[in-house]
């Protein structure tokens, strides 16, 4: 069992992640990153997805 956490709010993982929500929120609309939704709408999103991509976004520098 993992005790480390995997599913962040879109505030939570933008303060975690230095990442803007409209990009993690694109992210999720590409499949990128995984996502649990609510009534239609983005409530909680992966964090080992988030990881991978802000890796890629820092290496691109």
């Amino acid at each position: 069992m993992s005790l480390v956490k995997t599913w962040y709010t879109l505030d939570e993982a933008e303060s975690k992640f230095g990442v803007q929500k409209h990009l993690i929120l694109k992210w999720v609309e590409e499949g990128l990153v995984r996502s649990e939704q609510e009534e239609g709408r983005v409530v909680r999103v992966n964090s080992d997805d988030l990881e991978l991509k802000a890796r890629e976004l820092v290496g691109e520098s």
